[in-house]
């Protein structure tokens, strides 16, 4: 017997509940330190009905990380790979969007990190991200523009310059407002230092 409309929004709407509070529960433990039942408390709903939906938490924290690998990705891999932009206009973009990204999602570092560190392997397989980069436009255009600089260094000085200050934002920053506008300033200050190894 079909489902009525009423039960099938029923069942998107506690779906979609257990996914937000999995999103929250994940983001702020970890996939170890995370029990199912502290996500069906954070759902509002019992411990049953949530293993009805899912059928074990790592179901769940597989579908919230490939969320948050998307975010991230989908900053990153068009830019690095648009043949249209030169390498200032990839370095100024991909800073600019991955700190916006970032601003609306500042969890998202500590998390994803702390999640590498938990499974370093099972990220290299999954990521591939060497891989992605060594064929991409900026590497060959980085090569061409400074043969002397490793690409890795260059990518990993950008990315710290980038990440580390949501990591340590509750030291450095006195409050949100404060470090957002210094985030904004960042954007401008990381595209002049990359561009200055670029031209040294």
């Amino acid at each position: 017997m079909a489902k009525s409309k009423e039960a099938k929004n029923l069942d998107t709407s506690t779906e979609e509940k257990i996914i937000q509070a999995a999103r929250k529960v994940f983001t702020q433990k970890g996939y170890v330190a995370t029990r199912t039942r502290d996500i069906a408390e954070e759902a509002g709903i019992n411990l049953a009905l949530l293993n009805y939906y899912f059928r074990s938490k790592e179901k769940l924290f597989q579908m919230i990380m490939a969320e948050k690998l998307q975010l991230l990705f989908s900053v990153v891999l068009p830019i690095v790979n648009n043949d249209d932009l030169t390498l200032d206009e990839k370095i100024e973009t991909l800073v600019e969007n991955y700190i916006d990204l970032l601003i609306d999602n500042p969890d998202l570092p500590l998390f994803v990190l702390g999640e590498i560190k938990a499974n370093p392997e099972g990220f290299k397989d999954r990521l591939q991200v060497r891989k992605l980069l060594q064929n991409s436009s900026f590497i060959r255009q980085l090569r061409e523009r400074k043969p002397d600089v490793e690409p890795v260094h260059f990518i990993v000085s950008l990315l710290g310059m980038t990440v580390f200050p949501f990591i340590a934002k509750q030291i450095l920053f006195a409050d949100d407002s404060t470090f957002k506008m210094q985030m904004e300033e960042r954007k401008v200050l990381i595209t002049k230092w990359a561009r200055t190894i670029l031209e040294t």
